[in-house]
């Protein structure tokens, strides 16, 4: 909270600032600043749907049961899937992994969840792909859940 406050001070300060030396530029900046969100809303929109209704299916309890200790690879490639198509605040994540493995998930299968949860983002793809180009978004993701699962397995091997 104080951070939040902190920044939106120093941006209000900069903002006055920027106001002050050139009024012109300054409305310019805001105004092309509001266009670019007014674009990107329909899709922030959609993003934040799919995270609300991947919080409210998807419980700690649920992914639990299929990604215990004893799930092994499938388990995995489960967690990868679930963690690429999941969108889900990366606040959220690190006490969803300790809750999974609280809960009797093993340590590879969350670790590769969390991964894929912070890296891999097959919802984000068409906002990706408007803003950085198809190609960018499609080999960004494929390499991120490549690196994923190699993290994953790293963890099977070294810590069981």
């Amino acid at each position: 909270m104080v951070n939040s406050i902190v920044l939106y001070g120093i941006v209000i300060l900069l903002s006055s600032f920027s106001f002050y030396k050139d009024k012109q530029k300054t409305q310019a900046a805001f105004a092309k600043a509001w266009k670019i969100f007014t674009n990107l809303l329909p899709d922030l929109l959609a993003i934040l749907l799919f995270v609300g209704l991947s919080l409210s299916i998807l419980s700690p309890a649920q992914i639990s049961v299929l990604l215990g200790q004893d799930a092994g690879f499938p388990g995995i490639v489960l967690s990868l899937v679930i963690g690429a198509i999941a969108l889900i605040p990366s606040f959220v994540v690190f006490p969803l992994g300790a809750t999974l493995l609280e809960n009797g998930a093993g340590l590879a299968q969350v670790s590769a969840l969390m991964a894929s949860l912070m890296a891999v983002g097959i919802m984000t793809i068409p906002l990706e792909s408007r803003l950085f180009g198809k190609r960018f978004a499609y080999v960004r993701n494929l390499s991120a859940l490549m690196m994923c699962l190699f993290f994953s397995l790293l963890v099977m091997e070294v810590l069981g």
